[in-house]
């Protein structure tokens, strides 16, 4: 397809639409380097672990890092349908996403190989072996049939598909809870500072990808609410797996290690499944004008 405009030449980039606002906390906080990160104290508290305590959270970084490269490898069809839309203010925030992801991937890489010392010998242990059924529902089969679809149906059904799928419950529900649980029992026993450092900056990166998310759709559903159903059907054909693959991550351990219980991270995610329908909800019969300023709002309060 030719060009026969260039908005920044035609009408400027409008710099106050939610995607900028996001692009530029994406400029001020998104910017870290997994490199930079010191994870010679992590090394030293991996090894004081059990080898339960060590298994879990081998297990959950295998679920990490197998997510973050999922994404890498799925995103640019969403960003390729909203160029296509000529939506420029967007694709240019959508940039940082992959860029993000990418860094993510490379993140839990250096920890599997510096700290969890699974990559010896110049081979790469094994860890598909943590990625249960449901994991590999939503990961391996539902991610990328939904965002790949759009290399060849960009209509705004399939866009809330992909970004129901990826926005919506990989990243606000599995992401968040993991990270969640994740972080909980790092910071509760004082172990591994890198990793939380790690996962803190990361957590602001996610935040922006879910507010983004969360205005798609609801500038998708604001200009059609019959897409609706859309909505609800993709997030509750994807919630059983999402809250099976919580569930499964400790089903393997009696006890849990850590003392962990279960039900607070199937809560925590219910909750988030929760808070991500209702805020999207209020898409309904709104104007842009609305959508745009409820974003703000969650722009302005959230720390990524």
């Amino acid at each position: 397809m030719m060009h026969h405009q260039f908005a920044t030449t035609d009408r400027g980039l409008n710099r106050q639409l939610p995607a900028m606002r996001l692009y530029e906390k994406a400029k001020r906080l998104g910017i870290w380097n997994p490199s930079d990160i010191d994870l010679s104290q992590d090394a030293r508290d991996w090894v004081a672990l059990s080898p339960e305590e060590q298994d879990l959270l081998l297990r959950l970084t295998a679920m990490f890092q197998a997510g973050e490269e999922a994404v890498t490898l799925d995103l640019l069809p969403l960003i390729m349908a909203v160029a296509h839309d000529g939506r420029i203010e967007e694709e240019i925030y959508l940039t940082t996403f992959l860029f993000e992801e990418a860094k993510h991937t490379d993140f839990f890489s250096r920890f599997l190989s510096e700290v969890a010392r699974q990559h010896t010998n110049g081979n790469m242990t094994d860890l598909s072996r943590y990625h249960t059924e449901s994991y590999r529902h939503v990961f391996y089969h539902a991610l990328p049939q939904t965002l790949q679809s759009l290399q060849t149906d960009p209509s705004p059904a399939a866009l809330i598909r992909a970004s129901v799928t990826y926005n919506m419950v990989v990243e606000g529900v599995l992401a968040e809870t993991g990270y969640h649980g994740y972080f909980t029992v790092l910071d509760q026993e004082r172990l591994m500072p890198g990793m939380r450092q790690g996962i803190t900056l990361l957590k602001q990166d996610e935040s922006r990808h879910i507010a983004y998310g969360v205005f798609l759709i609801s500038r998708l559903l604001a200009a059609d609410d019959g897409l609706w159903p859309v909505v609800e059907q993709t997030m509750n054909e994807l919630l059983p797996y999402a809250l099976a693959t919580v569930g499964e991550a400790f089903d393997y351990y009696d006890p849990i290690p850590f003392g962990l219980d279960p039900a607070i991270f199937t809560d925590f995610a219910l909750n988030q499944f929760q808070k991500r329908l209702e805020r999207i909800e209020r898409a309904r019969g709104a104007s842009l004008a609305e959508i745009e300023q409820i974003t703000h709002h969650i722009i302005e309060g959230n720390d990524g």
